[in-house]
């Protein structure tokens, strides 16, 4: 067990080069599955959820490598379709795996998925479409069962709700699919128009992605390509947040500004300076942040869930009364009982929650409740006066590579400490399920 212990009050000033985005890599490392040969993937992030979706690669008979921020895939016939209840609770994303191995196998064998603990997130709008594509489902003690008895075929699908993962999943299975498959109401974030760029250089007839109608003809195969994951917009938004709460000045380098014009605005609006450059995004915080009069969740292009907990951590020490509505998720507010341990003055009643700033928040012993909300609570100990602690880190490093490492590397007083003994193999990664050379 780890925890990081941060001492705040100190503003933060330098360069942050960013990772590649959580979001993109593993729904692209589920793709790699349908294409034959090998795969390449470059600026891939070192996560704990990206280590997990390689050992579901090679459990189901990938040769799956990963060398610094490189991840290379080899396929060749899958040896499985069964992924086990062990790797299904890794991550929550692991669901992302059906399509791919129904498009890849024909069937697949899986138990519900594990990770952040955000309310209901059901399957059922997955199932549903995949069902329109022939696919057949059975549960049997918690283990789901998926068969396609005449093989996936086109179909005009129209989700209830643009939801990230059913349109992703509708994706990979569509690709190899008999016909043409038009999906409605579908997902518009960058990562799936990531994903679709991969399946493009793989081969695949892909269009419409970014916008709410998504076209996918069914092709004979796909081959195995290179392709560089984009950079990490949630975890840019982060490091911003931390400069922001601090006082002080950052540059993040490696960054498309695109993705996040739907989070820059609010930074300008709470009073920092943003000033975009070709790869680099430059920000100057005030003395004091100000207040946003509403902010309210959205599917994308509105205001990302995955953005709320960190801007609340900002809010808490703005300049007036702050007013958020979460729209995506029913337990995304698990993060405010250690605000307001910490000094925050925050009241929730349903979706809205309601955040008056305070002049300065002091260090608590805290412990995180999902990875956004873990982030949230880093960013509220450099801000405050004192020392934090967050406990439960394993979170924040399914979505954050090495966080305490980047933000040491802007003057932030924040380290990684063990709070128990750990066996010798603790935080080795199992050489049987895939070969990872550390840095």
């Amino acid at each position: 067990m780890q925890k990081l212990v941060i001492e705040g009050g100190k503003p933060l000033e330098g360069e942050i080069f960013l990772h590649g985005a959580k979001n993109s890599a593993l729904p692209i490392l589920a793709g790699t599955l349908l294409c034959d040969g090998e795969t390449v993937l470059e600026n891939c992030p070192r996560l704990t959820d990206v280590f997990a979706a390689c050992r579901i690669l090679t459990h189901l008979g990938c040769r799956c490598t990963v060398q610094e921020h490189t991840v290379t895939v080899q396929v060749r016939d899958l040896c499985a379709d069964t992924i086990p209840e062990v790797l299904m609770q890794e991550m929550r994303s692991s669901i992302i795996f059906l399509g791919a191995v129904l498009g890849r196998s024909g069937s697949c064998h899986l138990s519900y998925p594990g990770g952040c603990e955000l309310g209901p997130r059901p399957i059922d709008m997955h199932l549903d479409a995949l069902r329109q594509m022939g696919a057949h489902f059975s549960v049997h003690g918690g283990q789901l069962d998926c068969t396609v008895p005449e093989g996936l075929h086109g179909a005009g699908i129209h989700l209830p709700f643009p939801s990230v993962g059913a349109t992703e999943n509708v994706m990979l299975a569509a690709v190899l699919a008999e016909g043409r498959t038009v999906l409605h109401n579908a997902a518009r974030e960058p990562e799936i128009c990531d994903l679709a760029a991969f399946l493009r250089g793989c081969g695949a007839d892909i269009s419409g992605d970014g916008e709410s109608t998504i076209v996918i003809s069914g092709v004979r195969k796909l081959r195995g390509s290179r392709h560089t994951i984009m950079p990490d917009r949630i975890a840019g938004v982060t490091y911003l947040g931390a400069a922001a709460i601090t006082g002080g000045t950052l540059c993040l380098r490696g960054v498309s500004t695109q993705p996040m014009e739907n989070m820059l605005p609010v930074l300008e609006q709470i009073g920092c300076r943003v000033f975009p450059e070709p790869d680099r995004l430059h920000l100057l915080a005030p003395r004091r942040l100000r207040a946003v009069p509403f902010l309210r969740t959205m599917p994308h292009p509105g205001f990302p869930t995955d953005a709320q907990a960190i801007f609340m951590a900002m809010l808490s020490l703005a300049d007036g009364v702050s007013v958020l509505e979460e729209n995506i998720f029913e337990n995304r507010y698990r993060h405010v009982d250690a605000l307001v341990k910490m000094g925050a003055k925050i009241r929730v009643s349903g979706r809205i929650a309601v955040v008056t700033g305070v002049r300065s928040l002091s260090g608590a012993s805290v412990a995180a409740t999902d990875l956004r909300g873990g982030a949230a609570m880093v960013l509220a100990g450099l801000g405050a006066q004192g020392k934090t602690e967050v406990r439960q880190i394993a979170h924040i490093d399914r979505g954050y590579e090495a966080i305490e490492q980047t933000l040491q590397g802007v003057g932030a007083k924040i380290f990684r400490v063990e709070t128990a003994p750990v066996s010798e193999s603790a935080g080795r990664t199992d050489t049987k399920t895939c070969r990872i050379e550390k840095k």
